[in-house]
């Protein structure tokens, strides 16, 4: 119930996670601007989360309308963590520094269309009675104000990013307006720019990951894994990619999984990573699976024992043409032990349409908790194109093969897809 609420303010702070990202790896010098505000979006948070639940307690706020804010709240709390990391400077990075203006529009304009939200939704049953229902005049012209403040700034930024367009600062501006605002295609066709510019990097696919896992519902999709996969292979401790992942692990209610991934960040402790939040969001989580009766774990490996096996899975130029013209067929890529029980420790369930694809084996694609890549020394690597759609290799399917693979390598492994079985 108030995990769904913990849920309004998390999207808000995700949003404007990513407003405030690149401006603030191009302004290093506002850092003691950013603690400030780091502590302030923290102590904010506790406080607009005793009032839901004080409202919800004192039967102002529905069930459901409590559960959806409740939901928000936690996700924009999220949000906020990864908007606190600032990467390089300015002069570094060879580029101007950015505006203060076009955060701050988008920013306002997100606040004001949230809490407007918060007041038809949150106040259902003081809504319900005729004599309540009037609209505050001063909220609505507040809204249709941020609101034409943040088109006319995408407006801006489309028309400099067009006039400009190997500019990434801009392109990156301009996905995070997009985003600020729900188009989210958009915003993935914008970081795609900026990827262009500046090569693949672990906190563009994240942010895709990210506009994407919201475009479909807030459901991690095979588009959305993939994003994940490209930014893990890159960075496997990426903040953006861990706290997404943690947030999804949390509305699905495995706790544990959410702390684990939180945690991870905390641990790895990078610079201006707002680890005040982060606190927050696990100890949140450990009250709930506390509530379900297990004990919540610290336990998190650091990542130089945690194996992360990258694979760039493809198909032989002998048999692209018959995958590639043919229907979307299944691909199951796993790994069994090189010794011992054959079955998977780990496993990912693909599209021969996603090909060529990059994937991360590790211990979150395990199919139990007592077999798992970090259980095991060495492992075989299968990528089956299955005629089927089931499991198993079987005459028909298409089959590539890595044999006695040391879990613990770190260099990207290519399995190509290369064999029919007879």
């Amino acid at each position: 119930m108030i995990s769904s609420v913990f849920l309004l303010v998390a999207f808000i702070l995700l949003t404007l996670a990513i407003i405030w990202f690149h401006f603030l790896r191009q302004n290093n010098q506002a850092k003691s601007l950013e603690q400030y505000r780091d502590q302030t979006n923290v102590q904010l948070y506790y406080e607009h989360k005793a009032e839901l639940e004080a409202d919800f307690e004192q039967g102002n706020i529905a069930d459901e309308d409590f559960k959806y804010l409740m939901a928000e709240l936690n996700k924009s709390l999220l949000q906020d963590v990864e908007a606190a990391e600032q990467a390089q400077s300015a002069d570094s990075q060879g580029v101007k520094a950015t505006s203060l203006v076009w955060p701050s529009v988008i920013t306002l304009f997100v606040l004001v269309f949230s809490f407007g939200f918060y007041l038809q939704t949150g106040a259902y049953e003081v809504l319900s009675e005729p004599q309540a229902a009037q609209p505050n005049a001063e909220q609505v012209v507040a809204e249709q104000k941020a609101v034409q403040e943040a088109m006319a700034q995408i407006r801006k930024l489309e028309q400099i990013s067009s006039q400009a367009p190997d500019n990434a600062d801009n392109w990156y501006q301009l996905g995070q307006a997009y985003v600020a605002v729900g188009n989210f295609s958009g915003a993935n066709a914008a970081f795609d720019q900026v990827m262009r510019i500046e090569g693949p990097q672990a906190d563009l696919f994240g942010a895709k990951a990210q506009a994407t896992y919201y475009q479909s519902n807030q459901q991690i999709t095979p588009q959305v894994q993939g994003f994940i996969d490209q930014a893990l292979a890159i960075d496997a401790l990426d903040p953006s990619t861990n706290i997404l992942l943690g947030m999804d692990s949390f509305a699905q209610q495995d706790y544990q999984a959410a702390i684990n991934y939180w945690q991870r960040v905390i641990n790895d402790g990078r610079p201006n990573v707002n680890i005040a939040a982060l606190n927050g969001a696990v100890e949140e989580a450990k009250s709930r699976l506390s509530l379900t009766g297990q004990v919540p774990s610290d336990t998190v490996s650091a990542e130089g024992a945690s194996p992360q096996l990258t694979l760039e899975v493809s198909v032989s130029e002998s048999l692209q043409k018959s995958v590639i013209q043919g229907k979307p067929r299944t691909v199951f890529v796993y790994a069994i032990p090189a010794e011992g029980p054959r079955m998977p420790v780990a496993a990912v369930k693909l599209s021969t349409s996603d090909l060529p694809a990059t994937i991360v084996l590790n211990d979150a694609r395990a199919m139990s908790p007592q077999m798992k890549l970090s259980l095991v020394k060495s492992v075989n690597i299968f990528a089956v194109v299955s005629k089927d759609g089931s499991v198993g290799i079987k005459p028909g399917d298409l089959r590539g093969q890595l044999n006695n693979i040391d879990v613990n390598i770190k260099a990207p492994q290519a399995l190509v897809i290369t064999d029919e079985i007879k």
